[in-house]
Order: structure tokens, then sequence, then C-alpha cells
């Protein structure tokens, strides 16, 4: 299998730099190992990309027949979304902004036993 199963998780209300903390831990694992070190980090992040994650495998299993044991997080990218504005303000008429920022997530699982992308059915060199 040259593709990968994706999934894709928008605006969650998180900063994309505390969501990188975590996706940084489980890009490269098998999805069994990754789901087992989510539901243990103590990190906020863990619970929503634990569940995005267990949707793609759960899209992996339901649309092309791939098995759990198979599959391992090929890609994983935590991206700025929007940005909400907004302020309190301060002492001597000032203005203090806070920025409300969230981000996209987006996960990519493939076989464990696939060809890299580029080598189809390469034969032996004569």
């Amino acid at each position: 299998m040259g593709f990968a199963v994706r999934a894709t998780l928008r605006h969650l209300k998180m900063s994309p730099r505390k969501v990188r903390l975590v996706t940084d831990i489980v890009r490269g694992m098998q999805v069994a190992d990754a789901l087992d070190q989510l539901t243990f980090l103590p990190n906020s992040a863990a619970l929503p990309i634990r569940k995005l994650i267990r949707s793609a495998a759960a899209n992996a299993e339901e649309n092309y027949g791939l098995e759990l044991g198979e599959l391992f997080v090929a890609e994983i990218q935590a991206n700025p979304g929007p940005t909400m504005k907004r302020g309190r303000y301060g002492g001597r008429g000032r203005f203090k902004p806070e920025l409300k920022r969230s981000c996209h997530i987006s996960v990519a699982l493939r076989e464990t036993n696939a060809q890299p992308l580029g080598v189809e059915n390469a034969g032996p060199e004569e």
C-alpha cells in the first residue's frame, strides 16, 4: 500500500506550539503504542490527538480493511488556525491584547510493511 489513511481535526482551541509537544512524541510510533502513550500523557492536547488517531485507525479498518497492528503514524502535524483577538483594559488607559489561538491537526497512517513512495513494483535490477 503506497497511500496513507488521513484524518484531520480543525479549529482546536489550543495553541499549536503546545500541541506540537505531543505530536512530536507520537510521530513514527505504531498506532497501538501511540494510543497507549497518549493515554498517560499529562498534556491537555493528548486527548484530542488520541481521538484523532483512533478516528484515522477506524477509517483504515472500515474503508480499507487494514488491521490496527499493521499501522504506524507516518505524518502528524499541527498548523496554526484562526486567532481570535481579544483584550483587556489595563491601567493608565492601556490595552492588554490577548490572542486566543487555535490549530488544525492532520494525521496520516501507513502500513508498516508498505513500500516507500516512488518505489512501485520495483523488480530486481539486472
